[in-house]
């Protein structure tokens, strides 16, 4: 009894430690899009959409300019090309060029809207899928796993889940120890389709997770770098896609600078 007593003491004290160390972090990550907002960076976005058998059936790539501007984020598209499968052969195309929408050319544009191109976030980066502002912290256990080196910097590796079904979000995060600031975030959905979906509606979404890396630019200072999803949706019986999309970061600089400020190097 002793032995399980000490036990659940360690337990409560890592999840009090968590919860101050991930109260911190709200604040900060708060904070640090105000710090961001005088730099400019380039964005690369990359959706395909596959069958089932794994063939193509639609992938696009756009890169933009990124411009914090106050409380939200401007972008210019700088590049957009694609190509989508029709008659067993796939047909490329640019943002100029007449190209058919369709189921998949609207899934793709979903995507890009809501989860990298979201204009109320400074960043874009819609933080629905990784639960770390101040609002979202009361509706998550947070548990501190341990304390390691990751990348040459000491981090916290803590694990979330939510506390009821309207929290569905869990996974792990790497924290650094110096700034207090995530490092890398993998979240998946803690949730079932319902049965009745499934089988009246022909409706599943299935390995639904997200990945978000951010880089060090300077002490304080963390940029979103990279960004990954994938999953499998199936639709009315009949449609069916595995997607994936991957978002990546770069040549940081800030506006009245001339250099660009990289971070292949930063630790």
């Amino acid at each position: 009894m002793r032995v399980i007593s000490f036990l659940l003491i360690l337990s409560c004290q890592a999840q009090d430690n968590a919860a101050e160390i991930m109260a911190k972090v709200a604040t900060n990550l708060e904070q640090g899009s105000e710090l961001r907002k005088s730099y400019v960076y380039t964005q690369k976005i990359l959706t395909r959409l596959l069958r089932t058998n794994s063939k193509l059936a639609r992938e696009e790539r756009r890169e933009y300019t990124v411009t914090p501007d106050g409380k939200s984020t401007k972008k210019k598209l700088v590049l957009l090309e694609g190509q989508y499968e029709k008659d067993k052969k796939l047909h490329p195309y640019t943002e100029t060029s007449d190209r058919p929408l369709g189921i998949d050319g609207v899934m793709v544009q979903v995507l890009a809207d809501n989860s990298v191109n979201d204009e109320e976030s400074r960043d874009g980066i819609g933080m629905d899928y990784f639960p770390f502002l101040p609002d979202d912290l009361p509706g998550y256990n947070f548990n501190l796993v341990k304390t390691e080196t990751y990348r040459g910097r000491p981090v916290h590796r803590i694990a979330f889940v939510g506390k009821t079904k309207k929290n569905p979000w869990e996974g792990e995060a790497l924290i650094d120890v110096e700034d207090l600031h995530p490092l890398s975030i993998q979240t998946k959905l803690n949730f079932k389709m319902p049965l009745l979906v499934k089988t009246m509606l022909g409706t599943n979404l299935r390995q639904t997770g997200f990945s978000l890396t951010y880089a060090r630019i300077a002490p304080g200072l963390w940029f979103p770098a990279t960004y990954g999803t994938e999953m499998r949706f199936d639709l009315l019986f009949g449609y069916k896609r595995v997607i994936t999309m991957s978002m990546e970061s770069s040549n940081f600089k800030k506006a009245s600078a001339d250099s660009a400020v990289t971070f292949d190097d930063v630790k």
